[in-house]
C-alpha cells in the first residue's frame, strides 16, 4: 500500500472484529512511527499500548461508571475553544450529523446519540488500544509533535491492513485510565485509538473534506 493509499482509506472506525492484532505487528508499527517528525527531536509522545485482559478490565470500569452515571473527569485540556467560530462550528455540526444520521439517530434525539458515544469507552470493539499522553509542562508545539506521531501510526497500520480511530474521548475518563496504567503523575492523557480489524458489518458515512481553497493558498512566484 503507498502513502496516497493509506492516507485515503484511513478513517475513524468505530467497529472492530475480536481478531487480536500480533504484538510483533505492533511493535513494528511503534518502532518505525518513532521516525515522526518532532521540534528538536524531543518525541514528547509516551504511549501505552493495551491487550488481552488489561483492555478488558478497563473497559469494565468504564463500563461500570457508564452505566453508574458517574460524571466525566474534570478536563485537563480543553478539547475544543468555549466558542467556536466558522467555518468550524458548521464542520464539527456537519460531523455530528453525518455521524449519527448514518446510525438512523435524529438529531434531537440526545439519548440514542449518548448510548451511541458510549461505544467510544468498549473502544468500540476493538482488542488492541494505544493511550497517548504528553507531559504537563509541554507547550502547543509539542503537542502538534504528538499529532504528526499519532498520525504516522494510523498511516502505518493502514499498510499493515489495520484500521483505527483516535479518541479524545478516552481523556473524559483518564482517571479509569490511569487505574488501569499507572502513569507518573506528570503526563496528561491526550486520547486513546482503538486499533484492531475493521467489522465490515458495521456501517458508516465516510465524512468529507473542505474544498482546497478554503484551506490552502497557494502564494504563486510566476
Amino acid at each position: 500500500m503507498d502513502v496516497y493509499e493509506a492516507v485515503a482509506s484511513r478513517r475513524a472506525v468505530r467497529g472492530f472484529t475480536g481478531e487480536p492484532v500480533p504484538r510483533e505487528l505492533l511493535e513494528r508499527v511503534l518502532s518505525a512511527a518513532a521516525r515522526a517528525p518532532s521540534g528538536s527531536n524531543i518525541q514528547p509522545w509516551h504511549a501505552y499500548v493495551l491487550t488481552g485482559a488489561p483492555l478488558a478490565e478497563l473497559k469494565k470500569r468504564a463500563g461500570e461508571r457508564l452505566a453508574a452515571g458517574d460524571a466525566w473527569d474534570e478536563p485537563e485540556y480543553a478539547m475544543y475553544p468555549t466558542s467556536l467560530k466558522s467555518p468550524y462550528r458548521e464542520r464539527r455540526f456537519a460531523f455530528g450529523e453525518q455521524r449519527y444520521g448514518a446510525l438512523g439517530i435524529p438529531h434531537e434525539d440526545i439519548t440514542a446519540r449518548q448510548r451511541a458515544a458510549s461505544a467510544n469507552w468498549d473502544a468500540f470493539g476493538a482488542p488492541a488500544a494505544l493511550f497517548c499522553y504528553i507531559d504537563r509542562d509541554q507547550g502547543r508545539p509539542q503537542w502538534s509533535d504528538v499529532g504528526m506521531y499519532l498520525q504516522t501510526v494510523m498511516l502505518l497500520l493502514r499498510a499493515e491492513g489495520l484500521h483505527s480511530c483516535p479518541q479524545m474521548a478516552w481523556a473524559k475518563f483518564h482517571r479509569t485510565v490511569a487505574e488501569v496504567l499507572s502513569p507518573p503523575g506528570d503526563l496528561v492523557l491526550f486520547c486513546g485509538m482503538s486499533i484492531g480489524f475493521e467489522d465490515i458489518t458495521v456501517g458508516y458515512a465516510r465524512t468529507g473534506r473542505a474544498p482546497l481553497d478554503e484551506t490552502v493558498t497557494f502564494v504563486d512566484g510566476c
